[in-house]
Formats: structure tokens, C-alpha cells, sequence
């Protein structure tokens, strides 16, 4: 199975070597308003996204307005909906006649168009627009559907939410097949925005997925409120991070409450990019900014009273203390210089240099 270890969306090259790409999920948020849905593309670019992605669904293509009616009642978090399902759906569908006008919003904002296409039609309608696709974890068996949208050759971020790993590397056999740009997003797909749903996160999942396909691009589709997820994530290689986005947490809708809005985004954004630059090379060694406390914290051989040239150095001599200059003789070393002889004279308190040795 082959895939790259960089891809490339829009104009960002994405791997574990790159800043994280935040995917703001407008999905539903704009309450079926084209001009909130603008408004949603322009403040998603100034809190620091550097996608925008919609859902393009069309209810009565997604779900079966029978087969939810007669399961005898709502599961999860659509139990709290206060319409029907297919109600609820059919108020959340994105109209695909935004479709130029909304892409050339996210042009001028400077930021990219995606979305997550839930049927062909769908596919069709947007491969003009979009520079990667999205598949969401619901659409993880649909082979024939994951298989058709990655043979279009543009990356494939899967989300992986709610699937056992046999129906992962089902998946990601579909793609790579005809597609070597992937990403593999970990996800937990609960929406109740509760406290307890951070146990059911398992972040160590990418840890799996780095060991079951070596350099494949990771991510995180997430659902927690606050962004400790997110951290977690990015430390543990996720490069592209993707959470639902709202203008206000109080509308009415099904996926407002649950969103980041503008200040928490930001503030996760501004997070993320101080934890990359703390993560570094993972090579150790002494810092730029540690030079000086090299000098300042190690302890030098230092002689504890006044000594004459030609003084024998013995333990009880000399003693280990702070400062250490470069050319200091250091507490390791001070074995090799006992039983030699001072070249010059010594005040207390001043540290030992090999060359001063005989």
C-alpha cells in the first residue's frame, strides 16, 4: 500500500514537519443563511483557520425518515432534537447554489473551500470548488462512495469515528488504491459536548495508526468542548485538527452548542502554536537559550584555600562548586587531576584549568 508522507491542500504542504492545518466545520452553523455562511468564512480566516468545510447533504439522500421513525425512539444526541430527524436534516441542508459564491468568498478571504459531500450528486457539484474532500465517519463502510472520491486524485481526510480498526484499513485500502494522499483523522462521534466524553477520546489511537501505517498524515476530527484534545493530539503527531465552528454557542440548531466560536478558536489556534514550537526536533542537546545557564548552573573544580605554584593537588584541596566556565575542570574530571602540580598560584575560590596543570 503506498501514501505520501506530505500532502498538499490549497497552498499548505501538510506533514508532521509543517504547523497543524485547523479545518473550521461550519456544517449546519449557517441556519440555511447564505450571508451567515459568508460571515462564517471570514471570521473562521481572522480566529486562524485555515480551511472552511460545509456538509453537502440533502436530507431524504442521507437519511430515511421511516427507518428513524420506527426505531421507536431518538438515540444519542438526537434525542434532545425537537423535531424529527428528517426535519432537522432537511432545515440543516447547505443549498448548493451557494456553491461558486461561497468558494469565491473563501478565495478572498484567503482561505480554503472544502466540504464533505454525502452523495454523488454532491460529488459531482463540488469537485470544481474544492481542493481536498472530507469523509465523515459515518460513510466508513461505504466503500463504493470513499473508493469514488478518492479515484478523483485530490487528498481524502477520513474520519475514523465509531469504527472497530478492521473497518480502518478497509477504508484506507479504498483510498490508497487509486490515492496516495490521505488522512487518517482520529475521532470519538458523540456531539453531546458532555464532560465525560474526554475518556472516550483515546488519543493513543494515532499512536496505533503511526505504528499500523508509518508517515501517513494524521488528524483529529473532534468534538470536546475547550481544546485540550486538540494539544493532546497535535503532541501526539495529528497535523490536521478539524472542529466545528459557530458564530454564537446560543442559536438554536444542532450543532451550535457543541462548535468553537471565534475567541475559543482563536485562543485554541494561538495554544496549538506554541505547543509546535515547544515539541521541537526531539534531538537533545543544549539550547540556544541555554548557553548561558550551562556557565551559570554546572559546578567547576574550584581550590578551597590560597595555593603556591607548585602545590600538589589532593582532595582535600579543592571542592565542587557553581560557576562553570567553558574551560573549567568539571566534577567528572576531578579524579584525573588529583596527584598533579599547579603551574601557578591559586586564590580561593578560583576554578582549576587543565592547562595549569603538571
Amino acid at each position: 500500500m503506498e501514501y505520501n508522507p506530505s500532502i498538499t491542500i490549497g497552498e499548505k504542504e501538510i506533514s508532521i514537519n509543517t504547523p497543524t492545518y485547523f479545518i473550521a466545520d461550519i456544517a449546519a452553523n449557517h441556519n440555511g443563511n447564505l450571508e451567515t455562511a459568508k460571515e462564517l468564512i471570514w471570521t473562521a480566516k481572522e480566529a486562524g483557520a485555515n480551511a472552511v468545510k460545509f456538509q453537502h447533504f440533502i436530507a431524504e439522500k442521507i437519511v430515511s425518515d421511516y427507518g428513524f421513525r420506527h426505531l421507536g425512539k431518538q438515540l444519542g444526541h438526537q434525542a434532545k432534537w425537537q423535531k424529527s430527524v428528517y426535519e432537522t436534516y432537511r432545515e440543516a441542508e447547505f443549498h448548493r447554489e451557494w456553491n461558486r459564491e461561497l468558494a469565491l468568498t473563501a478565495r478572498k478571504a484567503n482561505i480554503d473551500f472544502m466540504s464533505a459531500p454525502y452523495d454523488y450528486d454532491a460529488i459531482e457539484e463540488l469537485d470544481q470548488y474544492v481542493p481536498a474532500y472530507k469523509i465523515g465517519s459515518g460513510d466508513i463502510t461505504w466503500l463504493a462512495f470513499i473508493n469514488y472520491i478518492a479515484c478523483l486524485n485530490k487528498p481524502v481526510l477520513l474520519a475514523t469515528g465509531a469504527s472497530e480498526m478492521w473497518e480502518v484499513e478497509a477504508a484506507v485500502q479504498a483510498i490508497c488504491q487509486c490515492n496516495p494522499n490521505i488522512v487518517l483523522m482520529q475521532c470519538n462521534t458523540n456531539y453531546t459536548g458532555k464532560q465525560e466524553n474526554f475518556k472516550y477520546i483515546n488519543l493513543n489511537v494515532l499512536k496505533t495508526y503511526a505504528i499500523r501505517y508509518p508517515h501517513m498524515v494524521l488528524g483529529l476530527s473532534d468534538h470536546t468542548p475547550g481544546h485540550s484534545t486538540v494539544l493532546g493530539a497535535i503532541a501526539l503527531g495529528a497535523r490536521v485538527i478539524e472542529k466545528h465552528f459557530t458564530l454564537d454557542n446560543t442559536q438554536n440548531g444542532p450543532d451550535h452548542m457543541f462548535s468553537m466560536n471565534p475567541d475559543t478558536w482563536k485562543e485554541m489556534v494561538e495554544r496549538a502554536r506554541e505547543l509546535e514550537k515547544a515539541l521541537g526536533t526531539g534531538i537533545k542537546k543544549v539550547e540556544e537559550n541555554e548557553k548561558e545557564t550551562v556557565i551559570l548552573q554546572r559546578r567547576a573544580v574550584r581550590v578551597k584555600e590560597n595555593l603556591s605554584e607548585g602545590t600538589k593537588i589532593t582532595e582535600n584541596l579543592i571542592e565542587e562548586l557553581r560557576p562553570a566556565p567553558e574551560d573549567a575542570v568539571f566534577p567528572y574530571m576531578k579524579h584525573d587531576i588529583i596527584g598533579k602540580i599547579l603551574k601557578v598560584r591559586k586564590e580561593k575560590g578560583d576554578y582549576i584549568r587543565l592547562n595549569e596543570l603538571g
